[in-house]
């Protein structure tokens, strides 16, 4: 008799055990998010911060004006050391946060506050995994008042060349500066020609020329000097960036680096011809969404658009740099077709805001592709394949074609240049060689001066 009250409360006092170790255990799944990484991006254009975590987080956000500051309640986790990481990783030049505040506001709600140089528009969304990412809530915040991109170009033309005035021709004034120089065992080209091929000693050139003089002589020169009497905008798109790597190679080589750098050196070499001046789509290590890129270089009305980026295969067998068009029909290879789903895809791993209002007017931007952007595209990336071709090896010796979400600029012609096969490890260590980067940018310039050689810049309704 004794025996069976003491198993049966044996048995209640197991269940209930069992009950407190159950609901400890929901109440641990539902408070004990882990935070993976915190990380902060600044940049001119906006800042981004981003908490990583193994769960998604809610939240609950309050902006306030005066002064300017963001706080979010993230609910479902207790600070930890790594949300108190977010305090160190506000660097002093920030251009939008000046310091980052967290704090435990109630059990299982932690209090974060952005404390904001400006007044901002700020963006706070979530993103599912993807790629090496797990969950992702994201603070992307927008400066008010915004610089007009174009006016600065115009503003920093001037305050470098004061002595110019509106008079200088980036073509006409280099028509015959230099001519192109034949290969070692061929007949000098056409003035108008293609630079393709030329001698490679004018790769190390500081100041390589834009143009070479047109085939009908000086009248076609002053013809050319009435069409481009204007500042000239070639617009320079370093690709991926921020929270979106790009390819990585097997030395741990992130495209998103290298891309830039060569980029940098262009447009080093673009702001020393008079009247001309590169833009750049990013000039430092944050994201910029696709449509955003052709944006940017519509908003500045650009000449030309060049995407710049590094290949990555499966395997390390395949080399050499491509350049890629526009296609309307469909891509000319199945390796383009699959390069352009790999680079179309860079939005859902660096983090596009599907909530934003504007997203769905600016993505129709990208479907008013026309055959005349697409011919003169063309023509500039056999310009670019030529001269690519000169100081390194080609993946294909011919322009590929396919649906590169970047390059549906209407009124641009518009390449995507891929340099080199990071997932190579030769190539890898070239495009991390500062030698090959010099190579390769003065090899883009001379692309850029064979095609405007041919194709002078039309008339622009703008400044300047």
């Amino acid at each position: 008799m004794s025996g069976k009250p003491s198993s049966t409360l044996s048995r209640r006092s197991a269940l209930q055990m069992g009950s407190l170790v159950l609901l400890l255990g929901v109440q641990q799944i539902a408070r004990g998010a882990t935070i993976l990484s915190v990380r902060v991006w600044p940049a001119k254009d906006y800042s981004r911060v981003t908490i990583e975590s193994d769960t998604g987080l809610k939240t609950k956000t309050y902006f306030i004006a005066e002064p300017p500051r963001l706080a979010v309640d993230i609910e479902g986790i207790d600070l930890i050391p790594a949300l108190r990481e977010l305090v160190a990783k506000v660097k002093p030049d920030d251009p939008n946060i000046s310091g980052i505040r967290v704090g435990q506001n109630a059990p299982g709600v932690v209090r974060l506050v952005i404390d904001l140089k400006q007044h901002m528009l700020p963006q706070v969304f979530t993103l599912p995994p993807v790629a090496a990412y797990q969950h992702r809530l994201v603070f992307d915040l927008y400066p008010t008042q915004v610089l007009d991109p174009l006016e600065a170009l115009i503003a920093e033309r001037f305050k470098d060349k004061p002595d110019q005035g509106a008079a200088s021709d980036a073509i006409g004034d280099l028509l015959a500066r230099q001519a192109p120089r034949p290969a070692p065992g061929k007949p000098a080209p056409s003035p108008a020609a293609p630079t393709a091929g030329a001698d490679k000693d004018r790769a190390a050139s500081a100041n390589p020329p834009v143009a070479q003089a047109p085939s009908d002589g000086a009248d076609a020169g002053a013809a050319s000097r009435n069409k481009t009497d204007r500042l000239i905008i070639v617009a320079l798109d370093p690709g991926h960036g921020g929270e979106d790597p790009g390819a990585i190679g097997p030395g741990g080589t992130r495209e998103k680096d290298v891309v830039l750098q060569i980029a940098l050196r262009l447009r080093e070499r673009i702001n020393k011809i008079p009247n001309m001046r590169a833009f750049l789509t990013r000039d430092a290590d944050f994201f910029v969404p696709l449509h955003v890129r052709v944006q940017k270089a519509r908003r500045v009305q650009a000449d030309l658009f060049i995407s710049i980026h590094a290949d990555a295969f499966f395997t390390p067998r395949p080399q050499g740099a491509s350049v890629f068009a526009l296609s309307e029909k469909g891509a000319t290879s199945s390796s383009a077709r699959w390069m352009a789903d790999k680079e179309n895809s860079a939005d859902l791993v660096g983090g596009v805001n599907v909530k934003a209002k504007d997203a769905q007017v600016q993505r129709a931007l990208l479907d008013m592709s026309t055959t005349a952007q697409i011919n003169d595209s063309l023509k500039l990336g056999g310009a670019m394949l030529g001269e690519i071709g000169s100081v390194g090896k080609l993946h294909k010796p011919r322009v590929e074609q396919a649906g590169f979400a970047v390059l549906k600029a209407p009124d641009i012609p518009s390449v995507l240049v891929e340099t080199a096969f990071i997932s190579n490890p030769d190539e890898e260590a070239k495009l991390r060689s500062e030698a090959y980067q010099v190579q390769l940018a003065d090899a883009l310039m001379r692309g850029i001066g064979s095609y405007f050689a041919k194709n002078p810049p039309l008339a622009r309704n703008r400044p300047l």
